[in-house]
C-alpha cells in the first residue's frame, strides 16, 4: 500500500486492520508492504476483507480516509477427487444389453470450479473391463458386455478413478470401488436329474397317500426357481395327482382315487409324463 501524502521521508506509517490483521497478514508500517504470516488455503477461506490506513506518524492522525480492500486466495490444484458416497453397491439384471445403465458415481474436487482445470473430473475404470465402462464425463457406468449370465457369475467389483486437470498428466485422483451384483432373470428352465423314475405302490393305501417326492433342479433363484408340476400324460392320469411342496419345491405324488386294486402290488412308472413349471416359464 501507498499514499499520495508519503513523500518517503518516514512521516507517514501504516497501520492494518480488519479480519485476518496482525494474526494471518502484517504490515511494514514504513513502506506498507503485506506479508502473509502462514500459508494460506483457499479451501478454509477463499478471500480476506482488510482495511488499511495512513497516518501521521508525530500525531498519530489519519492523512487521508481509511481504505478497505480484499485478498483472494488463488487457487491450486491441491485437492484430489473424493467419492464421498463411496464405496458403491449396486444390481443390474443378468442378460442385460450392452449400454445398459448400472449406477451413477459421482466425485466431488474441492479446489476453485471457476478458475482453470482443478476440479475439472473426468472418471475412468481401473478394474472391472471388459464388462463393464464408465461414461467419462458423468461417472455413469453401464453394462459393456453382452449375455452375462448370473449362473455362471454372479458379482464383480470395479475400481473406478476420477482424476482433475481434465485427466491430464500431473491431475490429482482418487478411486472407489463399487460391487456389482447380477440379479436372477428367469432364463433355466427346470430338469429333472432323473430321466425316469420307478415307484412300488402297495394297493392297500387309501386316498391322499403319498406315493413318491420327487425334484427338479433350477440354476434361477427366488421366485423364478419356484416349481408347479403337472402330469400330463401316461396311465396314471385321474389315479395320481402330483402337488408342490412349497418350503423344498418338490413335487409330491399322492392317489386321487381307489381305482388301484389289483391283486398284485401296483407300479407306478414315471417316464416323460410330468409337466414341469417355475416362474412363468
Amino acid at each position: 500500500l501507498h499514499s499520495d501524502v508519503d513523500k518517503g521521508d518516514g512521516s507517514i506509517k501504516y497501520i492494518l486492520s480488519g479480519e485476518g490483521a496482525s494474526s494471518i497478514f502484517i504490515i511494514d508500517e514504513n513502506t506498507g508492504d503485506i506479508h502473509a504470516t502462514k500459508r494460506l488455503d483457499r479451501e478454509e477461506q477463499a478471500y480476506y476483507t482488510l482495511r488499511a490506513q495512513a497516518l501521521d506518524r508525530l500525531t498519530n492522525k489519519p492523512v487521508e480516509p481509511e481504505s478497505e480492500f480484499v485478498i483472494k486466495i488463488q487457487d491450486i490444484n491441491d485437492n484430489e477427487p473424493k467419492f464421498l458416497d463411496g464405496p458403491y453397491t449396486a444390481g443390474v439384471p443378468e442378460m442385460s444389453p450392452v449400454g445398459t445403465s448400472v449406477v451413477q458415481v459421482t466425485a466431488t474436487d474441492a479446489d476453485d470450479p471457476t478458475y482453470g482445470n482443478s476440479a475439472r473430473v473426468v472418471y475412468s475404470i481401473l478394474q472391472g473391463q471388459p464388462y463393464f465402462s464408465v461414461e467419462p464425463k458423468t461417472g455413469v457406468i453401464k453394462t459393456a458386455l453382452p449375455n452375462m449370465d448370473r449362473e455362471a457369475k454372479d458379482q464383480y467389483l470395479l475400481v473406478i478413478q476420477a482424476k482433475d486437470m481434465v485427466g491430464q498428466n500431473g491431475g490429482l485422483s482418487g478411486t472407489t470401488s463399487v460391487t456389482v451384483t447380477l440379479t436372477d432373470v428367469n432364463d433355466n428352465p427346470p430338469r429333472f436329474p432323473r430321466r425316469s423314475y420307478q415307484y412300488n405302490v402297495p394297493e392297500s393305501l387309501p386316498v391322499a397317500s403319498v406315493v413318491a417326492r420327487i425334484k427338479a433342479a433350477d440354476a434361477d433363484v427366488g421366485p423364478n426357481a419356484e416349481m408347479e408340476y403337472k402330469i400330463v400324460d401316461g396311465d396314471g392320469l385321474g389315479v395320481f395327482k402330483i402337488s408342490v411342496d412349497k418350503d423344498t419345491q418338490e413335487g409330491i405324488i399322492t392317489i386321487q382315487k381307489v381305482s388301484l386294486i389289483l391283486s398284485i402290488h401296483s407300479i407306478l412308472s414315471i417316464d416323460s409324463i410330468l409337466f414341469l413349471q417355475d416362474g412363468g416359464r
